[in-house]
């Protein structure tokens, strides 16, 4: 300590607690710096655990890219496939038919339940290279051919569906033409009876949604479905690098032409993927507001502090202290304020993301409620991703409006003329 600058001991001396309003403040500030810094990282980190498993969740169900014909559907599937193979961005490629389909199950006591899942007819050979399906079966295996199906876990938890058990689906084509006919007065004689696919697996891709509103089965049955014949609602790509989205689907549309369109996987999520953007963003704002106040009391703290000691700075100055060092004095104090506060915060910060999920459970106990509800934000734990450089922003601009709220004061103490503070009472 002796090798110290004299105006950095006698800051630390000054800092000692001694039961006086001055050091109750400077303790406030500690702690507000603390809260500002532990807060702050705990809610961007979550936040950007939110916005990672997000996209891996999207990105491991859906694909980078889709094709899609402006027409509706398109035959020359094949064709489109070899063309999209020779780029050297694109990863595989595959056929695919999606939209609603109207489901019932098998009728006990008299009710059955219903429901309008997304259906996907996918080609299984080519599935193992597009999603994660095929290795999140929880329950049966990856078998869609011959009417076979996939349900996701949630979406048979809510229709009480195990593997091996049979589901209705009502074509949407046929139900059309019962529309049509029911509005012409005809009967609908022409339409043909509803299909009954036997559940082949159960998968999980960790994300509520698609667990709960997708289920799949083959090309060939979708297609019958759809009575689409041998056509498909488009192509699905996956690449190489899920951020060459949108340089890939430029190169594409001008190969393709404009008897397609292509749309990336960021502007389909487009919605979500900005709204946690621009809460994390306004997250950050408002929180850094906690860090602004716990400068106000260094401010406080630092201006009382030169007020009780005006008589000692008149005797500094008058044995020779620059105006330089009587001001670093009180600029120190503020520094050492913010590197404890800010210490302080990183510890508290990790430590609270560490065991943040059995925090969670913890509270769900005491208030027996879901705080965290699966079907609101699609994941099952609370998610975190520690990013260094927000770290260090949160840290670092903390230090920095701690040192900035000592500034006012150690300008004012500088500016002290020796004869005056010697007189000061």
């Amino acid at each position: 300590m002796s090798g110290l600058p004299f105006e950095l001991l006698l800051a630390l001396r000054y800092l000692r607690p001694k039961r006086t309003f001055v050091s109750v403040i400077t303790l406030i500030s500690v702690l507000g710096v603390t809260l500002g810094v532990a807060v702050l990282i705990i809610v961007i980190s979550v936040m950007s655990g939110f916005d990672r498993q997000l996209h891996d969740k999207i990105l491991g169900f859906n694909t980078h890219l889709k094709v899609l014909p402006r027409e509706g559907f398109t035959g020359e599937h094949q064709r489109l496939m070899g063309i999209l193979k020779t780029n050297p961005l694109v990863k595989a490629t595959a056929p695919f038919v999606l939209g609603r389909v109207l489901v019932e199950t098998p009728s006990r006591d008299g009710k059955g339940r219903v429901d309008t899942p997304y259906l996907r007819g996918i080609d299984p050979l080519l599935e193992t290279n597009i999603t994660v399906v095929p290795e999140s079966i929880i329950s049966g295996t990856f078998e869609v051919r011959n009417r076979g199906l996939l349900i996701g876990s949630e979406f048979a938890r809510s229709m009480g569906l195990d593997v091996g058990d049979v589901l209705t689906i009502y074509s949407p084509e046929e139900l059309k033409k019962i529309r049509e006919q029911q509005r012409k007065g005809g009967e609908p004689t022409t339409v043909r009876p509803p299909d009954e696919y036997e559940v082949r697996g159960i998968f999980d891709v960790g994300y509520y949604e698609y667990n709960m509103s997708m289920i799949m089965t083959s090309l060939e049955d979708a297609q019958e479905l759809y009575l689409l014949e041998d056509n498909v609602h488009g192509l699905l790509v996956m690449l190489h690098d899920p951020d060459q989205a949108a340089v890939v689907q430029g190169q594409l549309e001008r190969v393709l032409g404009p008897d397609y369109r292509l749309i990336t996987w960021m502007e389909e999520n487009a919605g979500i993927i900005n709204a946690l953007v621009v809460e994390k963003n306004v997250m950050f704002y408002l929180l850094f507001f906690i860090m602004l106040v716990a400068a106000l009391c260094i401010l406080s703290a630092l201006i009382t502090f030169v007020v009780q000691k005006t008589r000692e700075i008149g005797v500094l100055k008058a044995l020779g202290a620059t105006d330089t060092q009587v001001g670093l004095l009180f600029l120190s104090q503020g520094g050492f304020v913010g590197v404890a506060g800010v210490v302080a915060g990183f510890g508290l910060g990790m430590l609270a993301l560490a065991y943040r999920n059995e925090f969670l459970h913890l509270m769900n106990r005491i208030t027996g409620f879901e705080l965290f509800p699966r079907s609101v934000y699609n994941f099952v734990e609370l998610p975190a991703l520690i990013i260094p450089r927000d770290v260090i922003l949160i840290c670092g601009s903390a230090l920095v409006i701690c040192i900035l709220g000592g500034v006012i004061p150690a300008w004012r103490a500088a500016r002290l003329k020796p004869v005056e503070a010697l007189r000061h009472e």
